[in-house]
């Protein structure tokens, strides 16, 4: 069902509609809102082409400053690009326990415990993007982008198995990129460090996905609940089937 999501830009690997996932209202996701990808400034001229053919207006980049690159060609002038960076470093005790596992959905309950403010950051983005797509990435598209993903997936009632499911898609997509850099071993090295801990990296994030109230979190984080309220009409729309009233949603 929702391996048509991949979206083949020139220059990422790892670009998928969040849109066309069933809720558990019995709606669905809407197509072009969010797109979650890797970072993109390897895109050709015809690769933001087709970002912005998608409708995407506002871009949220999740990397630190030290990891940015320059983009290979300009990117469109209508898109709006936000330097949100999702690590806070100023938790020593934190990065001491989770750095080695920060890249994989063992740290995902504990970073939202921890940090509900950086997350609630990118959420009100998100809310108050202008209209068209949001594009989320970090590096690779998998790690950062997919907490992030899942943070959204679950404001909008998607489940818990179909975010898992979705998470999972990423393996696949960046095996080829990740041997082109020598580094085909990193997913066999994430799956021990997680079977060290006694778990899969699916089982820790359906643990994440059930047992994190998403909304109270973001609260403490500083979300409001108008910015909640409009993430989750940007995500999903309005549950009236009223053209007018869908349009007024956007």
């Amino acid at each position: 069902m929702i391996n048509h999501r991949h979206l083949e830009w020139d220059g990422c690997v790892n670009a998928r509609d969040l849109g066309g996932l069933p809720t558990a209202d019995g709606r669905t996701t809407r197509w072009g809102a969010i797109v979650r990808a890797d970072a993109p400034h390897q895109l050709t001229a015809s690769g933001w082409s087709a970002v912005h053919a998608h409708g995407i207006r506002t871009v949220i980049d999740l990397r630190c400053a030290d990891e940015r690159q320059p983009d290979l060609v300009p990117r469109p002038a209508d898109l709006e690009t936000v330097h949100l960076p999702l690590e806070d470093y100023s938790d020593s005790e934190f990065w001491d326990r989770w750095r080695p596992l920060f890249h994989t959905p063992l740290s995902y309950q504990p970073f939202l415990h921890h940090f509900p403010d950086r997350m609630a950051a990118v959420i009100a983005v998100v809310a108050r993007a202008r209209p068209g797509g949001v594009l989320i990435h970090c590096a690779a598209g998998r790690d950062r982008t997919g907490l992030v993903s899942l943070v959204l997936l679950a404001l909008a009632g998607v489940s818990p198995e179909l975010i898992a499911d979705d998470h999972d898609l990423s393996h696949a997509r960046l095996r080829p990129l990740l041997e082109q850099l020598g580094r085909s071993g990193e997913e066999q090295t994430i799956h021990d460090h997680i079977a060290r801990e006694g778990t899969t990296a699916r089982e820790s994030l359906l643990s994440t996905v059930t047992s994190v109230d998403f909304d109270t979190r973001l609260h403490h984080g500083g979300l409001s609940p108008t910015d909640l309220a409009a993430v989750r009409a940007r995500l999903v729309g309005c549950a009236t089937v009223d053209a007018k009233a869908v349009d007024a949603c956007l």
